[in-house]
């Protein structure tokens, strides 16, 4: 019987950083992909990308963080999606570290464009460190694939 509820928690060990984790990125997406010139100009702020590079990278990962944040919430292919996720965090990680290297405060251009950095560069550094943990969690425990995956599979 302790067998069956564990079992059956399994599924909701799982939801819940799907959810949390695949909303966060459908929620980051948002205002990027509305405002792609102001993502330019945030780009433009972490001094580590080739002018010629900020307006493709500007239109594209946005589209990526909806793709792979919805795969995620809707268990499409939720493996292959947390590992993207888990790649584009590594990016962010590093960008975040190399200017907190530089003492440099910048807006993260995340979740809005203030221009006027509100959280600290260390807060940023912690948030995505803790969602990739999340995303780790996920890509390594989610088990074979979601139901659609599973239904092709057959």
């Amino acid at each position: 019987m302790k067998h069956d509820k564990l079992k059956n928690m399994a599924p909701l060990s799982m939801l819940v950083p799907r959810l949390v984790l695949g909303g966060l990125f459908v929620y980051a997406s948002i205002h990027k992909i509305a405002y792609p010139g102001e993502f330019v100009d945030i780009l433009r702020g972490y001094n580590l990308f080739p002018a010629a590079t900020l307006h493709p990278i500007a239109v594209f990962v946005p589209w990526l963080e909806l793709v792979c944040g919805a795969a995620l919430v809707f268990g499409i292919f939720p493996r292959g999606a947390a590992a993207m996720i888990n790649l584009m965090l590594l990016v962010f990680i590093t960008a975040i570290s190399i200017n907190l290297l530089r003492g440099h405060e910048f807006d993260c251009g995340c979740f809005s464009f203030s221009h006027n950095p509100t959280t600290s560069v260390v807060h940023l550094l912690i948030r995505d460190i803790i969602s990739l943990a999340m995303g780790l969690y996920l890509l390594f425990f989610i088990g074979s694939g979601s139901r659609m995956s599973k239904n092709m599979e057959q």
